[in-house]
């Protein structure tokens, strides 16, 4: 797959977290995973998700055959970030200050930024 374009997209939402492989506009692989109240209501602010919710990202990503190395962009839901103009933007430290604290809300998309970041 080294001579492929391939993109990871992570939308993190309140039980669910969906992700997304893409060799440029082409689908590969999509999954939709659902979270119990049980496994969500552990943790006592959203951003608290981060590890719980990436090690199940790796392991879908794993499972599916891939590999994060092999990634070229690596793309998380927005999350609540203070108004900025439409469009895709790199993660900065200052965006991920804002996400990590919930600075404009608490929300689950936050934890895609943070995601995203981590990996790219």
């Amino acid at each position: 797959m080294n001579d492929k374009n391939l993109i990871l997209a992570i939308n993190p939402g309140s039980t669910s977290t969906k992700i997304a492989v893409y060799d440029g506009a082409e689908q590969l692989f999509i999954k939709n995973i659902k979270h119990s109240s049980e496994e969500i209501d552990k943790f006592a602010k959203i951003a608290d998700q981060y590890e719980f919710r990436k090690e199940i990202i790796l392991k879908e990503v794993k499972e599916a055959g891939l590999n994060l190395q092999e990634f070229k962009v690596i793309i998380g839901r927005g999350g609540l970030v203070k108004p900025v103009a439409s469009g895709v933007w790199g993660v900065n430290e200052k965006m991920l200050e804002d996400l990590r604290i919930g600075r404009e809300g608490q929300h689950a998309s936050n934890l895609g930024g943070l995601i995203a970041a981590r990996y790219s």
